[in-house]
């Protein structure tokens, strides 16, 4: 089982790499969880995120590597350059993810990067003075749900 977890994952990768939203979309089981930064998703918004970054995302670029499998929970380091639509500064976010398996798809997948690393490139000044803060990165969440909801609708 750790083999086909690890091929979901690389699957999952390459997909991105490819921007392909939809094979991203399918390595997830329909109760999945995700989480991040800005994102706390669960079921079917999981691919739709997805689906919202791979299409904005036009100078998106992503590496990956490090894929790690033991039972039910897998790991992998990704990185990803792209320019903030928000501000349409360049960034350069590095992401270690950690998943965990159920009925061979991801169940849950949980992001971890440095938030106020990622602000002050996003968001320039304003990151730097506050990335730090609860206060500005529930004001990132709150609009990156705005902007998810949005996207949902106009499918």
């Amino acid at each position: 089982m750790s083999n086909d977890h690890r091929a979901l994952i690389d699957t999952f990768y390459r997909a991105f790499a490819q921007r392909d939203s939809e094979t991203m979309a399918a390595c997830y089981h329909a109760d999945a969880e995700f989480e991040d930064g800005a994102f706390r998703l669960q079921g079917s918004a999981c691919g739709d995120m997805w689906r919202m970054l791979c299409t904005r995302g036009k100078d998106l670029k992503i590496e990956f590597r490090d894929i790690q499998v033991e039972g039910d929970h897998g790991s992998a380091h990704w990185e990803a350059w792209y320019t903030f639509s928000g501000t349409g500064r360049q960034v350069h976010n590095i992401i270690d993810a950690e998943f965990q398996f159920k009925d061979g798809k991801i169940f849950r997948h949980h992001d971890h990067f440095d938030f106020w690393g990622w602000s002050r490139q996003a968001l320039g000044p304003i990151g730097f003075a506050l990335g730090w803060s609860p206060w500005l990165r529930h004001k990132v969440q709150a609009q990156a749900a705005k902007g998810l909801a949005a996207f949902q609708a106009s499918r």
